[in-house]
């Protein structure tokens, strides 16, 4: 009897060994893309006051857990029972990805507003309404990036049981929704933490210094954050076409990858833009009318 119980606790000793050897390889799969959700709900999560940043930040938290949760077991079925459906998704995800990232670019150049960025304080109801837009559009966004993480993660355990791909793209889901969010939270509160040295030191020595600093790094960040986050829709999008569809993968091969992507995202970010422009010019005729 006791001999069949530590035979058990040897076959888990042995499964989590696997799962972690699989969850180490893919986290290196999914390190870029890491990298983008990184840059882009960093970005996503500010323009709030401090009060709201924490709450808000947790509201896109509890999304991006919900978005795990669904995502996981639907990609381990379809891949089981309908693996060209995933790449149908992962396109579509792509543009729309597309289309935020150029959208951004259409707003900074044509309808950019040259005083201060207004600041969501949810202190009336349209103030809460902007919230709720805002942390909506963050977690749309973290569903599509959330596809392409679980794909990728579960494309480097295909050739492994049906246990070990599960327990590694569930551990690999949670390690991203918490180092993420966790480095966003620090981002976000970096100010309030300089202000608290500050104060603590009397605003001198070096403790002092460090406070200033973190104080005057945030919107430098949060700017950079903004710009990086917009490329990095662009670059994912391209990303996702070209591992995606055969033709794009195969064109232009002299042109470095990082270019054929960034064009590949941007013409059809663009062309969706457009399409959308578009589409409100008609129907605002329509309604005119």
């Amino acid at each position: 009897m006791a001999s069949g119980f530590f035979a058990i606790l040897d076959d888990i000793a042995a499964l989590m060994d696997d799962v972690a050897v699989a969850s180490k390889v893919a986290t290196s799969k999914t390190a870029g893309i890491l990298g983008d959700d990184l840059a882009v709900n960093a970005e996503k999560a500010t323009g709030f006051l401090s009060s709201r940043e924490l709450p808000v930040l947790w509201s896109i938290t509890k999304g991006s857990f919900l978005n795990k949760i669904i995502i996981v077991p639907i990609a381990l079925l379809l891949n089981a029972f309908f693996p060209i459906a995933i790449k149908f998704i992962l396109i579509l995800g792509g543009f729309y990805l597309a289309f935020e990232g150029v959208e951004k670019i259409v707003e900074y150049l044509f309808h950019r507003n040259h005083t201060a960025p207004e600041v969501i304080s949810e202190n009336t109801e349209d103030d809460r309404e902007a919230e709720k837009t805002k942390v909506k559009s963050a977690v749309t966004t973290d569903f599509i990036l959330s596809v392409e993480i679980v794909i990728i993660a579960l494309g480097t355990v295909l050739d492994q049981s049906l246990t070990i791909q599960i327990l590694t793209v569930s551990v690999v889901a949670i390690l991203a929704t918490v180092g993420v969010y966790g480095i966003v939270a620090l981002i976000v509160r970096m100010d309030d933490a300089g202000y608290k040295l500050i104060k603590h030191s009397n605003d001198k020595g070096f403790l002092s210094k460090v406070g200033h600093l973190l104080v005057k790094l945030l919107p430098i960040i949060i700017k950079v954050l903004a710009v990086v986050g917009t490329i990095a829709l662009i670059l994912v999008s391209g990303g996702i076409f070209s591992h995606n569809i055969e033709y794009l993968h195969h064109i232009f091969p002299n042109i470095p990858s990082i270019v054929k992507e960034f064009t590949f995202g941007f013409v059809a970010g663009l062309t969706i833009v457009l399409l959308v422009i578009g589409f409100k010019k008609v129907f605002s005729k329509q309604t005119s009318h």
